[in-house]
């Protein structure tokens, strides 16, 4: 039975992803965070996690009420895009310690964030980002995976950000 030239060349090209992605040679128990070529972007290129870990998938988490005394279902009740994200991921960090991980233990991360109208309907990354350097990067070394789309709408109007995280630890 002929093997397709697929068959061959994945496993071959998934052998060399840690030399490309220049990651130290692990053993094979470590979770390996492979590092984005020539960029101190604080984000993993892509993540490594052995059988021997525990995954752990925590739920999208979303913001906080801000201003109480604001409608419910407003931008002014949850703040703009850097408030909503800081609020997200402080709720993030505080459900990973209920289960005795921390934010270094996030492996991957889908951040799903709503056009803003004050930028014109545009994400405003740049506020998310804000807020999320506080978490990754600088002393944080242990950098997730990581994907940024933008949405249409969340379920509550006043909600601009909504983050889901994978957490493992051995």
């Amino acid at each position: 039975m002929k093997k397709s030239l697929a068959t061959l060349l994945i496993p071959a090209a998934l052998a060399l992803l840690p030399a490309v992605a220049g990651a130290a040679p692990k053993a094979a128990a470590d979770i390996v965070r492979h590092k984005i070529p020539g960029s101190d972007f604080p984000i993993a290129l892509a993540v490594t996690v052995p059988a021997t870990a525990t995954i752990h998938f925590v739920s999208g988490q979303v913001p906080a009420i801000a201003d109480a005394s604001a409608a419910p279902d407003s931008l002014a009740a949850f703040g703009d895009t850097r408030t909503q994200s800081e609020s997200v991921l402080k709720k993030i960090k505080e459900v990973l310690e209920g289960m005795k991980l921390d934010m270094s233990d996030v492996v991957k991360m889908t951040v799903y964030l709503v056009g803003d109208p004050a930028k014109g309907g545009k994400a405003d990354t740049k506020g998310f980002m804000e807020a999320y350097t506080q978490h990754f990067g600088g002393a944080q070394t242990k950098l997730p995976a990581r994907a940024v789309v933008q949405v249409a709408a969340l379920s509550n109007p006043g909600w601009l950000v909504e983050i889901e995280v994978v957490a493992a630890k051995k």
